[in-house]
């Protein structure tokens, strides 16, 4: 699979927790190897002949292993500790009484100007006023650190700190504490994971301190809440104001990430001390994957920060266009996919036989000759079964001297792909796709003149390149061209669903900018990220779920300082009912991948639009009831649900949880394909007539508008199931006023792999409160 960023951006890992709870010395002798484990306690088990729950971990720790140490211990996010311990040692932890969990380690991956025009918060400023309760919002990234000499962390004419903020700015390599201004104004760095596997930090690499020498993380932050800077551009590509989000609210950086990747015993110290500093949205554009909720490190931390109303939002992932593909699924996460700009950056390939094909780039450098060039396959001049992927050391330099060069896309970077060009003496490079990218197109800062083009003119070019006896070639830039139709479009690497934890919680949430994004850069990094780039830039144009992420995660911020009464819940009720699925000529958002209408699985609630979601009319609310009410209609066990909120929970029995009464603003319907006969989704249904199934979901909006009727309507694309909604209007006299209604699914039974999708819409004239629907035959 494609490296789709050559620099750290790439590869992460999620860490299962740890837990203990133990009253007795057991030491256990052994040679095996140790591994970091995170250790979750039941706080409410400790002994009264402890005073303070550290020491008991301490004990309980020396009970199993007498070298072992602490890396760090957890108040927030769990009740309990990280260690290295053999796998005899946790096995031995994971028996003693009162011991909730331990859990084994794993890494977590990073997911990688004109977004404020493109989602309206140019003309809008009178939506959003540059208040007071603007100003005291902190948005938490947790990312690989901070370069915050960049112009996006300028502090004029934002007021004090709020007094609410709890935080520090750690000095360490390179860094120090008067790097934090009234922007910036917390930096800290976690990296006892990460050394406990790897060794110390190699400071001649990377800086052991809050310093971003990666890049990722400056570009999220400053485009969750970068202050606005003028002529900002990257070579002279996306000349514009740059500007995050919430350019009024304040930024908190935590340093997660490290060369060797992202460890959760790391990312959980940093949540568990965000709570601690009081942060009111937190940014994490990295990602795990597929385990339950009560073994994913972020869904740990992020139920911890949902129960102090903390909006937290992640990145959906960059494995798409495959299904089954995303992160971060937990619902009380935001989960961010990524669509594109109206923006492009054309380079055109022009041939011998006077053909034309579009294509991107970020080049900027010695141009090409004005004459073609000779030509040149790179699988027929290479030394390897895999020259065709231009990886390293694969050219004859024979053979493609003075040449432009056809590459294909995969496996390696598409930035490396042409150093490798390069330095066999190639004068360019032509970047086809292939089946698996489709015509998605990513401008890159190339390192020679170099141009990307989708699988359908990639295969164009080919027939002649293999047809002509002497093809020739050049590339022809042109800069950067706005208005771009259609837009957005689903990209391609945008990670899909289904939900593969919770086929009945739809996700992604929604979709934002994340193709082409221009946002602040460190300066210890090529714009490439690669070591052969030793060109600086102020601000990088980079593309992945990492950059759609933080767009959400400022846009919470807006909508937090515009309404402080919002719950994260409400807050993305907001967002997601007001999103957009189709374009304003009523068609339906493309997907590069097919260059056919995107679906739910793919854009989720569609495309945020932050002026709406200002005053979005009805909002889907949950607070942490609702979502542990959800963990029992999962039939988690008490140990499991424990693992998630610190406390003793048993389900009620004479409860009857189902998922169909859970209070998200989506509908995902998941049913038994005809295969397996007639029967539910499993998930709270009843049958119906021979040969269909009757599910029923209950809903509750909240008034957050003013008084008014809505009326309800819904448009599904599909013959094979009939919708019933009750009642079918809704009528409210008084703010934050809650109503209920049932929409019932009556399905036939349909082959395996079907799929239905439609959206429900509730109005009164002024407002339309959307939300999809996804039903799938399984």
């Amino acid at each position: 699979m494609e490296n789709k960023s050559p620099n750290l951006l790439m590869k992460f890992l999620a860490l299962p927790l740890v837990f203990l709870l133990c009253f007795c010395h057991v030491s256990v002798a052994s040679t095996e190897k140790k591994k970091t484990y995170i250790v979750h306690m039941a706080k409410s088990q400790m002994p009264a002949s402890f005073d303070d729950h550290t020491h008991w971990y301490d004990s309980s720790l020396k009970s199993v292993s007498d070298s072992a140490q602490m890396l760090y211990t957890y108040t927030n996010v769990l009740h309990g500790f990280s260690t290295r311990m053999t796998q005899e040692e946790a096995l031995s932890m994971e028996n003693r009484p009162g011991v909730v969990s331990v859990l084994e380690e794993v890494k977590y991956e990073l997911h990688t100007t004109r977004t404020p025009e493109f989602l309206g918060l140019d003309r809008t400023a009178d939506m959003f006023p540059e208040s007071d309760s603007m100003s005291d919002v902190v948005i938490g990234v947790l990312d690989t650190g901070v370069w915050p000499e960049v112009r996006s962390f300028e502090d004029t004419g934002l007021g004090p700190v709020p007094s609410s903020w709890r935080g520090e700015c750690e000095s360490g390599t390179n860094f120090n504490s008067s790097f934090c201004n009234r922007k910036l104004i917390g930096a800290r760095y976690f990296s006892k994971g990460y050394e406990a596997i790897l060794g110390p930090v190699d400071e001649s690499k990377e800086s052991k301190s809050p310093r971003d020498d990666d890049g990722h993380g400056t570009h999220t932050s400053t485009t969750a809440g970068g202050s606005s800077v003028a002529d900002a551009s990257l070579f002279g590509y996306a000349t514009g104001t740059a500007r995050g989000m919430a350019t009024r609210a304040r930024l908190a950086v935590y340093k997660v990430c490290w060369i060797g990747g992202c460890f959760s015993t790391d990312i959980l110290a940093a949540i568990d001390k965000a709570i601690d500093d009081n942060v009111n949205v937190l940014s994490m554009s990295l990602g795990g994957g597929g385990s339950d909720y009560f073994r994913d490190s972020v869904a740990i931390g992020a139920f911890a920060a949902m129960e102090k109303g903390i909006l937290v939002s992640c990145s959906a992932g960059n494995a798409g266009p495959s299904s089954f593909s995303l992160s971060n699924v937990a619902p009380w996460i935001t989960t961010v996919g990524a669509g594109t700009l109206d923006r492009e950056f054309p380079a055109y390939v022009s041939l011998g036989n006077g053909m034309n094909y579009s294509g991107v780039s970020l080049y900027k450098g010695v141009s090409l000759p004005t004459k073609m060039l000779p030509f040149v396959y790179a699988g027929n001049a290479s030394n390897s079964t895999t020259g065709n992927l231009c990886m390293t050391d694969t050219l004859i330099p024979e053979k493609v001297s003075g040449k432009i060069v056809l590459c294909d896309r995969g496996v390696n970077a598409r930035v490396q792909k042409g150093v490798v060009v390069k330095a066999a003496g190639g004068a360019g490079m032509i970047l086809a796709n292939t089946a698996a990218n489709g015509e998605e197109l990513v401008a890159d800062a190339h390192l020679l003149p170099a141009t990307a083009v989708g699988q359908t003119s990639g295969d164009k070019i080919k027939s002649y390149l293999f047809s002509d006896a002497n093809p020739t070639a050049t590339i022809l830039f042109e800069g950067t061209k706005v208005g771009i139709e259609p837009s957005p479009v689903v990209a391609a690497f945008s990670s899909r669903g289904p939900n593969s934890i919770t086929p009945a919680v739809l996700k992604p949430d929604v979709i934002a900018p994340g193709v082409n994004i221009l946002a602040g850069w460190s300066g210890a990094v090529g714009p490439t990220g690669l070591a052969s780039d030793n060109r600086h830039v102020e601000f990088n144009i980079i593309s992945g779920t990492s950059m759609s992420c933080p767009h959400v995660s400022g846009l919470a911020a807006l909508l937090k300082g515009a309404h402080p009464e919002w719950s994260p819940a409400a807050i993305r009720s907001a967002l997601m009912t007001t999103a957009y699925a189709v374009y304003k000529n009523g068609k339906p958002i493309q997907d590069t991948a097919t260059g056919k209408p995107s679906t739910p699985f793919d854009h989720g609630a569609g495309h945020v639009d932050p002026v709406s979601a200002h005053n979005p009319g009805l909002i889907y609310d949950l607070d942490v009831n609702d979502y542990v009410g959800f963990l029992c209609a999962l039939n988690y066990t008490a140990i499991q649900i424990s693992t998630l909120t610190r406390k003793n929970f048993t389900c009620d029995p004479t409860v009857k949880y189902s998922l169909t009464n859970f209070n998200y603003p989506s509908f995902s319907v998941p049913l038994q394909s005809a295969v397996l006969g007639r029967g539910g989704s499993g998930s709270g249904s009843g049958s119906g007539s021979i040969g269909s199934t009757v599910v029923k979901y209950t809903r509750t909006v909240t008034n957050v508008g003013a008084s008014s009727t809505y009326t309800v309507s819904v448009n599904l694309q599909s013959e094979s199931v009939k919708v019933l909604v009750e009642p079918d209007t809704l009528s409210f006299s008084e703010l934050n006023e809650k109503k209920s209604y049932t929409v019932t699914f009556t399905a036939s039974s349909m082959p395996s792999n079907s799929f239905s999708y439609g959206r429900l819409e509730w109005t009164d004239g002024k407002h339309v409160v959307g939300s999809p629907i996804a039903i799938s035959w399984t």
